[in-house]
């Protein structure tokens, strides 16, 4: 492989990276963003019998952590109806970190993948799409695997890779948020975001389809 060679394989492959982790990341802040989730477990999950508050007072909560994990605030973290320890608002604001990171990263690989889509399409070139596609297929079946079998130690490794401390481990005493978010929330969370990231998988795959037939076709 020459040095021009190497060169294009690299841009392809980061152009792919990018493009397939913009869809992963917008299938995350869907997840995030989208309450109806929530407001059902509530009933499923029977969070109001669990944590004796009213479904009046739960969606007040989870829509204020939703509000300050995506929201641009420096505010300090304080939950409408429930007491927070220091631990647990730093634990929250490591969160909110993380995320504005991702923000970051997500409008980076948006610009890369608007800038490869266009020179694709320039060059008639669709093969991207089914590349992608197999990517995000791969994904969710790599993530299922061990979500599936162990969700409880999945759930675990997951806060100690993104976390070097351990003030994600709530005592409800001090924190109580952790009563009116159930790991099984989580999982449902985890199941909605690779469902997603399938959909998006097909639905790339199907655009390929359609575009090899149109160009086969002339």
């Amino acid at each position: 492989m020459n040095i021009k060679t190497f060169f294009e394989f690299s841009l392809k492959t980061f152009f792919i990276l990018c493009f397939t982790f913009s869809f992963i990341t917008l299938s995350v802040y869907f997840t995030l963003l989208f309450k109806p989730l929530y407001y059902m477990d509530i009933n499923v999950l029977n969070i109001e019998d669990s944590t004796n508050l009213n479904k009046g007072e739960l969606k007040a909560n989870y829509d204020y952590l939703i509000t300050y994990l995506t929201k641009n605030t420096s505010e300090e973290f304080n939950l409408p109806t429930l007491p927070s320890s220091d631990h647990g608002k730093i634990h929250f604001k490591e969160v909110k970190v993380i995320f504005d990171k991702l923000k970051v990263m997500l409008f980076f690989s948006i610009l890369v993948s608007i800038l490869g889509v266009l020179v694709n399409k320039r060059h008639k070139k669709i093969r991207y799409l089914l590349r992608s596609s197999i990517v995000l297929i791969i994904i969710p079946i790599m993530l299922l695997i061990p979500f599936i079998i162990n969700f409880d130690k999945s759930f675990t490794v997951f806060h100690q890779i993104f976390f070097n401390n351990d003030y994600w481990l709530f005592d409800i005493t001090t924190d109580p948020i952790i009563t009116i978010l159930p790991q099984n929330f989580f999982f449902h969370c985890s199941l909605l975001i690779i469902f997603s990231i399938i959909i998006i998988s097909i639905t790339l795959r199907c655009i390929y389809k359609a575009q090899y037939k149109k160009q086969h076709s002339l």
